[in-house]
């Protein structure tokens, strides 16, 4: 199962302000060379983000949906990287005391991923995450604190 969690040293509502900015997916999803708008409002049930990802020469195009989203504490989405298949990501965000507790839950759905998923694919998305959820960290903990925060 490819669960990971990490603390992130402010509170829920500045990681949802970096989770419901779409065009700032490339800052932080590890592989995203880019991301801007789709359909809909980011990040309402059946908005759309569409990235790029670079592997060595090769560049693919894919589309993430948004299948839940209860601000801000959780965001569930569909990635869809064509011939690779579809994958869930579950982002829950839970207070923990004055900081964040982020929890990352992904999944292969359909096609060569959800095919091929066993223990070395989750050995290889618990890396992908662990460096995934340190550049989330990295972004929010460097972003401007609001009034709010500060008192």
């Amino acid at each position: 199962m490819a669960v990971r969690h990490h603390l992130i040293r402010r509170p829920p509502e500045a990681v949802w302000e970096v989770l419901a900015d779409g065009s700032r997916y490339g800052d932080w999803v590890v592989g995203t060379a880019q991301s801007r708008p789709g359909k809909g409002d980011w990040p309402q049930v059946g908005a759309t983000i569409e990235y790029t990802v670079n592997i060595g020469p090769w560049t693919m195009t894919g589309q993430t949906i948004v299948r839940r989203s209860k601000p801000p504490y959780e965001l569930e989405l569909e990635a869809d990287s064509g011939p690779l298949g579809t994958a869930r990501i579950a982002i829950e965000v839970r207070p923990w005391g004055d900081d964040a507790l982020v929890i990352l839950d992904e999944h292969p759905l359909r096609g060569v991923g959800g095919t091929l998923h066993n223990t070395a694919l989750d050995a290889l998305l618990q890396l992908r995450h662990r460096s995934m959820l340190g550049r989330l960290a990295k972004v929010v903990e460097h972003a401007p604190r609001h009034a709010s925060e500060r008192s």
